[in-house]
């Protein structure tokens, strides 16, 4: 019986003795099969292959970043507090090496995950850790491709992490689609840990927001005032997106209003 794994999202599945027959994550609209066909790999193969990068992004929070590329490329996370180490979406690979560098760090005392493209191996990290309670939305569980007791769902627009943190449902990619508020984060200004909504453009001064971002299927305006409005309680000066390179580096709650508005302009909303 084998944790089957997706080449192309990442995504692990509950044990079995065969391949499964597809992968319902990259067969949504939102996400793709990969150009060659369905394919397969597993926790050892990743082992074999690749290995996790960390990087000090400032004080306190460390990137995790695949190297070689796995799934579909995105960063993972470790959000320090002084009520424990929270990880902040997931990504496939996991070995040794990379548990040995996140104990140093301080542990983890749980995992949050921002939507489906993102849950991975996310119980594989969950186990490695001592079985540290996984958070996601209830309205996103039916994507969770490896039940176990330790996923936590929630319920509700927000729910307090240890730490002062805060996970923050704003709907649009998924229905439960989640960011993470980190108010101690950019010298007490405020962080917002946003994984794919909203999503960092290459001109970092602007964010934007998709249905599905691999086919270019754009959010409606009622859902884009829904992830703004979402957002107002909080207050966060920084934004870092899910790879390399995206982080709104200042005045980031303003970079989301005025992006929405801009947005909305274009689509005729």
């Amino acid at each position: 019986m084998t944790h089957f794994i997706c080449v192309t999202c990442g995504t692990q599945y509950a044990a079995t003795g065969r391949e499964p027959e597809g992968c319902p994550v990259c067969l949504d609209e939102r996400q793709y099969v990969g150009h060659g066909g369905q394919e397969w790999t597993t926790m050892e193969e990743y082992r074999k292959t690749h290995k996790n990068v960390f990087h000090e992004e400032e004080p306190d929070l460390h990137s995790v970043l695949p190297q070689p590329k796995a799934g579909i490329g995105q960063r993972a996370f470790v959000v320090r507090t002084n009520e424990g180490n929270v990880l902040w979406d997931c990504v496939p690979p996991l070995d040794g090496a990379t548990v040995e560098a996140v104990e140093r760090l301080g542990g983890l005392a749980a995992i949050a995950v921002s939507h489906p493209h993102y849950y991975t191996t996310v119980v594989e990290w969950s186990h490695a850790f001592g079985k540290v309670p996984v958070h996601i939305h209830e309205n996103d569980a039916k994507w969770m491709m490896r039940p176990d007791d330790v996923v936590k769902v929630w319920g509700g627009d927000t729910r307090p992490l240890l730490g002062g943190l805060t996970l923050v449902k704003t709907g649009g990619h998924f229905d439960g689609f989640q960011v993470l508020h980190w108010p101690a984060g950019a010298a007490g200004k405020g962080v917002l840990l946003s994984g794919d909504q909203p999503y960092v453009c290459q001109d970092r001064k602007w964010v934007s927001f998709m249905w599905s971002y691999p086919n270019l299927i754009p959010l409606g305006p009622a859902a884009i005032r829904r992830v703004v409005k979402s957002l107002e309680p909080f207050a966060f000066d920084r934004l870092y997106g899910a790879f390399p390179g995206q982080v709104v580096v200042a005045d980031a709650k303003a970079v989301v209003e005025r992006s929405a508005d801009r947005y909305v302009r274009r689509i005729g909303g």
